[in-house]
């Protein structure tokens, strides 16, 4: 907290620091114990009427009234990583939709409309990177329609975090209606070590998601439009450990390499054989020949309440890099029916 020469706690931002990361502590009680404070870290995203709003670094949003505040500051830019690859987030966007295509897409200035018959939110969302040359909830109105064509429900994929990320365009979304649905990370960490944890004897690599695969692949009734999808992206790879007796596989995974970077996804094991290394030896050989086409640096997504896949790759040396976020239409009568 900012701290006077007197020694006196002093608010330093005003609303000209919107869009700015700040630190503010407000009054929030005075019990019987005497005064209570709490401390907030975020990007503010507006002061109107006496309110603060600043979104953190999770995405949860935050108001604050501006007659509890004992004192703030604008937090400097975070300094370089010294752990893992270095990366911007919009680097990481674009690797990451590479990955991950949907079947059709459209450019909404530099947004892109994504679709994919529903198969995921990531292949069947808006990807605001940028200016969509149009006011925002006129650009809003072009997605829906967009998507209600396509009798899909209409979702915008936001980050936060990070430098460079979304929180003033999550904070609108929000004010519009735009109701968040799931919420992610994503995690970067160094190739190299993955690779090098253990041998991936027994297993197998392959361009294709066969049949066997396929039958360890959480998604069940994978269509047409789903191989397109895991079949996406600039060079990708399967893995399988073989079942015994002509079982479905002990574990699976999907690597996609694309310059320096290699994405993994699909990491998953017979829950009969979980805390074995399985997901770990699929994880080595994937590196192992992602290390093979040149890259160094890894990524992948993993959902907030994964707790055990959290552990698991935070072991691996992976860390969170930032979150991102599905934010879906509102719902109004003009916008229900059929098919969504």
């Amino acid at each position: 907290m900012e701290i006077s020469a007197h020694g006196r706690l002093e608010v330093r931002i005003t609303a000209a620091d919107v869009g700015k990361r700040v630190s503010v502590r407000r009054l929030s009680d005075l019990g019987a114990s005497g005064e209570k404070f709490t401390d907030t870290v975020g990007v503010l995203a507006s002061w109107d009427d006496g309110v603060l709003l600043i979104t953190r670094k999770s995405g949860e949003s935050v108001r604050i009234p501006e007659s509890s505040l004992v004192a703030g500051k604008v937090v400097p830019a975070a300094p370089a990583r010294r752990r893992g690859p270095a990366a911007s987030y919009e680097e990481l966007a674009h690797v990451a939709t590479r990955a991950w295509r949907p079947v059709e897409s459209e450019r909404l200035g530099e947004w892109e409309l994504r679709a994919a018959s529903g198969f995921t939110r990531r292949a069947n969302s808006a990807l605001p990177l940028g200016d969509p040359g149009l006011p925002l909830p006129d650009a809003l109105d072009v997605v829906r329609r967009w998507y209600g064509d396509r009798g899909l429900p209409a979702y915008v994929q936001t980050a936060t975090g990070a430098e460079g990320t979304q929180e003033l365009l999550c904070a609108e979304l929000e004010r519009l209606g735009w109701v968040r649905e799931v919420s992610a990370e994503m995690w970067i960490g160094a190739l190299a070590p993955i690779a090098d944890r253990v041998e991936g004897a027994g297993v197998v690599l392959s361009r294709e998601a066969d049949e066997a695969w396929l039958g360890r692949y959480q998604r069940k009734g994978v269509s047409e439009v789903a191989l397109k999808v895991l079949g996406s992206g600039p060079s990708v790879w399967f893995a399988t450990v073989p079942g015994e007796g002509g079982d479905a596989p002990a574990a699976i995974g999907r690597c996609v390499v694309d310059g320096r970077w290699a994405g993994f996804a699909a990491v998953e094991v017979d829950p009969a054989l979980r805390r074995q290394g399985m997901a770990t030896r699929v994880m080595a050989a994937l590196a192992g020949q992602a290390l093979d086409e040149g890259a160094s640096a890894a990524w992948l997504q993993v959902e907030t309440e994964n707790a055990g896949a959290r552990g698991l790759y935070a072991g691996m040396g992976f860390a969170a890099h930032h979150a991102y976020h599905h934010y879906r239409e509102p719902e109004t009568p003009d916008t229900t029916g059929a098919g969504r």
